[in-house]
């Protein structure tokens, strides 16, 4: 089966088309800085995967992948000439709510739900709803599927998803943690186990998902009991534009004081604190770490924050599982910073996690799968390639498959 995947977030956009026969990605697509001046579209297909980077300035999320489409269709090296030719669509959504607890066939009832969970998470779900409608008018009869990031985290108990809160707001508008990248927490934790070729189901892993979002889940016996992120993507780690958990009454303080809106304070959370922030430099920690070399004291600090609460965070799930064998760091940050990685397991190593800084370095290993740990450290580092696109089409492909009769 051939299915596209479709990755939309707020800023940027990332597709495969892939062959699940085979796990083979047939293309792939990255969109970022979307809405910039200086948007970018890198398309690839197979064998070589040669880059074609196409200006996309002035285009939001869905136009972006309509241009992917026609793309797909006009291009002579794309394995297809229609889009008759897709079999299934597989769409990432952040977050499901209560509505999802695994993935779902998107129909009129679906896409109802979807609007519905609009609000936990503000930067993700619209745009990803915007490219379902697209692709609803564009291609009516191929199948839609929705894999969302909150369903690894329907495992968690009540005391870690429910908030010391009335419990009227839980029973009125469900308000919870649900978490997120559940999609790429479950690949990682898989993976891991499979470096230390060992069950899942026996192991006691920690993941860490750190990219411009970023979160880390606790993962017992294969399934998650907590996560950083919360009733809405908002909570937890600082990262590239948003505060992480802060002090509630931080938001009405400075509503007061400024006499700002509620989405002016939604924006200043989610759009311009975290990293970009307290750095005053750029969400992209490439960026702040250069920053950091030219002797910027902001940019010093921003990263010191972040890694100050990554070690918080994993130390505090140290704490809440009956054991732990291994920490495992995947997405963009978590898999190519080698210089981040240092400085986060400085601090961890008198609780068992303890780094090779030869193995930790990325030259030749980009990609590579492997564990950089002490040969005898109680804990193993492993680093892991995340793939929430094949993971994504997998399940679009078992969805769409139990439909035929």
């Amino acid at each position: 089966m051939r299915v596209l995947v479709v990755n939309a977030g707020s800023s940027s956009l990332k597709c495969q088309l892939i062959e699940t026969d085979g796990k083979v990605s047939l293309m792939r697509c990255l969109a970022e800085k979307v809405g910039d001046a200086d948007a970018y579209m890198n398309v690839s297909f197979t064998p070589e995967f040669h880059k074609t980077t196409y200006g996309v300035a002035g285009l939001s999320v869905p136009e972006c992948l309509r241009k992917l489409l026609d793309i797909l269709v006009d291009d002579p090296e794309s394995p297809i000439s229609g889009l008759d030719q897709i079999d299934a669509i597989g769409n990432r959504i952040v977050a499901g709510g209560e509505y999802f607890s695994k993935a779902a066939l998107i129909d009129d009832g679906a896409r109802e739900k979807l609007a519905l969970c609009e609000e936990l998470a503000p930067l993700h779900n619209p745009p990803a709803d915007a490219c379902i409608d697209m692709m609803r008018q564009m291609m009516p009869d191929t199948p839609q599927v929705a894999v969302f990031d909150t369903a690894f985290h329907t495992t968690m108990p009540a005391k870690a998803y429910m908030y010391p809160l009335p419990m009227e707001y839980y029973d009125h508008y469900r308000i919870r943690r649900y978490g997120a990248h559940g999609t790429s927490h479950r690949y990682a934790a898989q993976q891991a186990a499979n470096l230390l070729g060992r069950p899942l189901r026996d192991l006691g892993l920690i993941t860490c998902h750190l990219g411009n979002g970023g979160s880390i889940t606790a993962v017992n016996h294969g399934k998650s009991i907590d996560t950083t992120m919360g009733f809405t993507p908002l909570e937890g780690l600082m990262m590239g534009t948003r505060s992480g958990s802060i002090d509630p009454a931080i938001i009405t303080y400075i509503m007061r004081r400024e006499g700002i809106s509620f989405d002016e304070m939604d924006s200043i959370l989610n759009r311009k604190s975290g990293i970009l922030g307290v750095s005053g430099v750029s969400s992209d920690m490439r960026d702040v770490l250069d920053a950091v070399d030219e002797g910027n004291q902001q940019a010093e600090l921003a990263i010191d924050m972040y890694v100050y609460r990554i070690q918080k965070a994993i130390g505090g799930f140290y704490a809440a599982m009956t054991r732990t064998d291994a920490v495992v760091m995947t997405a963009g940050i978590g898999e190519n910073s080698a210089e981040l990685r240092e400085r986060i397991f400085a601090g961890l190593a008198h609780m068992g996690m303890i780094l090779d800084k030869e193995r930790n370095d990325v030259i030749g290993q980009i990609g590579v799968n492997r564990i950089i740990s002490i040969d005898d450290s109680p804990i193993k580092i492993c680093v892991v390639t995340t793939d929430e696109e094949m993971r994504i089409a997998r399940e679009t492909d078992n969805l769409v498959n139990q439909m035929i009769p």
